[in-house]
């Protein structure tokens, strides 16, 4: 066959496969009745999925204003300086005898200041800076004990030279008790930090520091931050996915998440390390912990309050096979599924 009587072969097959498809697609027919439901779209196919990452939890949704509040990180003092006024020179020393006998929390700080001096204390940076709104209630709370003669404790909210808030605290007793005042900011400010300071000679042990809005999401006691939350319930998700998915699974097994250490008494829920915090080397956040004051009977309760159907996650005796591959052996999956049933 001559070429031209290729192409006109080819031709004729295009045009008679193109006749073809249009003879197909006119014998199909899509009805659409617009006046009648279709089928039910089930809540649960949108939701929120939540992790801690990005500091989306210590530092975002829960709004505790203070870092390491009761110098449990690796380094007690990680987010804490020594602050003082004029050439005031006290000491600082840490204990780990516990302020509250059978807990995780077992570090307080000792704070002593000189005779003659102005103020001597410490400083937070908050989670890299305290972020207050003028006019908005802050409580600031705190356990302490003295040690000898009552000092006078001067409490202060300061960014650069602007005083923010300050207020005066008297700690009497020589057992430990938690002590309160409260602070509406002058000023807004994102890169506030908060000074806790003794004016003239005294020593004081103190532990649980906290910085904490008073106006919180449904206006719960440790509740979670009102504008964020606020979003999330203007989304109407059908579910809420907590607490992630690496941070459940942990670098290193030792390091999973564990729901049970993460409820009741603040107190009594144990600090660890979060799984971002040395993950990327070109973006180190070493002072990235889990300090659980928003843990999972928190959870329950915004997914209570945005409406949502709570989906927790648990481990389920595996590491993030990314880093270690970890994994529990069989005769050890016990515990695992215990916690489970036990949820």
């Amino acid at each position: 066959m001559s070429l031209s009587g290729k192409r006109i072969l080819t031709l004729i097959c295009v045009i008679a496969f193109s006749q073809a498809q249009i003879a197909f697609a006119q014998v199909r027919k899509i009805t659409v009745q617009v006046d009648k439901p279709g089928a039910a779209i089930p809540k649960t196919l949108f939701g929120l999925f939540f992790e801690d990452i990005n500091f989306g939890a210590d530092g975002g949704l829960y709004p505790e204003r203070i870092k390491n509040r009761s110098f449990e990180f690796p380094n007690p003092m990680m987010g804490w300086k020594q602050f003082e006024r004029g050439d005031t020179k006290g000491q600082l020393y840490i204990f780990d005898h516990g302020s509250i006998k059978n807990t995780p929390n077992s570090h307080y700080l000792r704070i002593k200041a000189p005779a003659g001096g102005k103020a001597f204390g410490i400083t937070n940076e908050g989670f890299r800076g305290i972020g207050v709104e003028k006019g908005a209630q802050f409580t600031f709370t705190m356990m302490a004990r003295r040690i000898g003669p009552a000092p006078t404790l001067r409490v202060e909210l300061q960014d650069g030279d602007r005083l923010l808030g300050q207020a005066h605290l008297a700690v009497p007793s020589t057992e430990w008790k938690t002590y309160t005042v409260n602070f509406s900011p002058t000023e807004t400010s994102s890169k506030a930090r908060l000074n806790v300071m003794i004016e003239g000679e005294g020593t004081i042990d103190v532990d649980t520091l906290s910085l904490f809005p008073k106006d919180t999401f449904q206006n719960r006691p440790n509740g979670l931050r009102k504008d964020l939350a606020t979003l999330l319930k203007e989304m109407k998700p059908g579910f809420l996915r907590f607490p992630g998915g690496c941070i459940v699974e942990g670098r290193y097994l030792e390091q999973r998440y564990q729901w049970k250490t993460t409820i009741g008494d603040l107190d009594e829920r144990r600090l660890i390390i979060n799984r971002w915090n040395t993950e990327f080397n070109w973006r180190p956040t070493p002072d990235y912990y889990q300090s659980f004051g928003l843990g999972y009977y928190e959870y329950f309760l915004l997914s209570e309050d945005i409406g949502a159907e709570p989906l927790p996650i648990l481990n389920c005796g595996m590491a993030c096979q990314f880093n270690s591959s970890e994994l529990a052996p069989l005769e050890d999956l016990d515990h695992y599924i215990q916690d489970a049933i036990d949820l």
